[in-house]
């Protein structure tokens, strides 16, 4: 199968090295779909497992891609977490495909699928499912949906499903987005597609994995902050920069929210690493609550020290910048922090020792 197993340091051995190298060869026109095939085709999904010893430096590879392009680092940490689901849970759904996959776990009102077992005893889904990055350029997807007549309450089913099969369409009708748009989070509809069941109901959900890759995704915002921050770092440590007073504190501003936040990442990555198995929810949204603040404070105050002009005239910054306000609107804002601020009220948490 795709997923690596538990692999030894050298394993890794130069691979942001490799990874920057990758990156630099692409063409800054090529589409984000197709720069993700060439990163697979180098074997540059293969990454430290979370929770194997290793996590920051998977981490450090999910931000530099994110700082190469936001729409790419969306489609490369799905692809990148479904590995990790798959070897997290013990499953192997295609083991003789070389897979390109999605993962797609958003349930808004209004758009369910449900699983189904036929006579055969072949499983089938059907309905429609939203928010689905890379669905018009992945091979396959691994998806949340709901056993039909369920009434034990265990929560919704993860399933592994080819995309490439009678019963699958793709609809960009919804799709409207300019920041972000070249992740095509389209709509899928399924009619009674094939699936093949991923570990059990409640699992995707219940596993420590989950709040692993939650995290993860905070190493991406943290990515395209810190290249939407180099363009201020660039400007002024120029030899004939303007470095007056107050673009030198925008450019201290913006250095302690991200070496804050970098804190952070590194703490939480050493912590899974020494605990896998213990519940690292409270990190999670620690790490994505800082990496959010971060990417609004680095926006503003780079935007405000330069103007209009990167914006209108140096094509990576501009599309940083419109895509960057819309990937940390994956955060759950203030429902985050009350949900962290409950998680510090249970009776074996003391908070903000040093």
């Amino acid at each position: 199968m795709n997923a690596p197993g538990i692999q030894a340091d050298a394993a890794f051995a130069g691979l942001l090295p490799r990874l920057d190298g990758a990156l630099g060869e692409l063409d800054p026109q090529t589409t984000p779909a197709h720069a993700l095939a060439r990163l697979l085709a180098a074997g540059l999904d293969t990454l430290p497992l979370p929770g194997h010893g290793q996590t920051l430096l998977r981490w450090q590879a999910l931000a530099r891609v994110a700082a190469f392009d936001l729409s790419l680092a969306k489609l490369y940490e799905g692809h990148t977490d479904a590995l990790a689901i798959l070897h997290e849970l013990k499953a192997e759904p295609f083991p003789d495909t070389r897979c390109a996959w999605g993962v797609w776990a958003a349930e808004p009102p209004g758009a369910r699928v449900t699983l189904y077992e036929r006579p055969d005893g072949t499983l089938r889904l059907s309905g429609l499912k939203c928010w689905c990055s890379g669905a018009a350029s992945g091979s396959h997807a691994l998806l949340t949906a709901w056993p039909e007549g369920d009434r034990a309450g265990h929560g919704p089913q993860l399933v592994a499903v080819a995309l490439r099969q009678p019963g699958v369409s793709v609809s960009a009708q919804a799709w409207q987005a300019v920041g972000m748009a070249g992740s095509a989070s389209l709509d899928v509809s399924f009619d009674a597609v094939l699936a093949v069941r991923v570990g059990q109901p409640g699992d995707y959900l219940s596993r420590p994995g989950f709040w692993h890759g939650g995290a993860g995704i905070a190493a991406c915002w943290y990515g395209g902050a810190q290249a939407v921050a180099r363009a201020l770092y660039a400007q002024l440590s120029s030899p004939n920069a303007s470095r007056d007073a107050l673009r030198l504190a925008a450019l201290g501003k913006v250095d302690v929210a991200l070496q804050a936040t970098a804190a952070l990442l590194r703490q939480a990555a050493a912590s899974i690493d020494a605990q896998p198995q213990v519940q690292a929810r409270a990190l999670a949204l620690r790490v994505r609550q800082s990496a959010e603040a971060c990417a609004r404070q680095v926006l503003d105050e780079v935007g405000r020290t330069l103007g209009a002009g990167p914006f209108c005239r140096d094509a990576h910054f501009a599309r940083l910048a419109a895509d960057l306000p819309v990937f940390i609107r994956q955060s759950h804002a203030e429902r985050d922090l009350a949900a962290l601020g409950e998680n510090l009220l249970t009776p074996a948490t003391e908070p903000w020792s040093l």
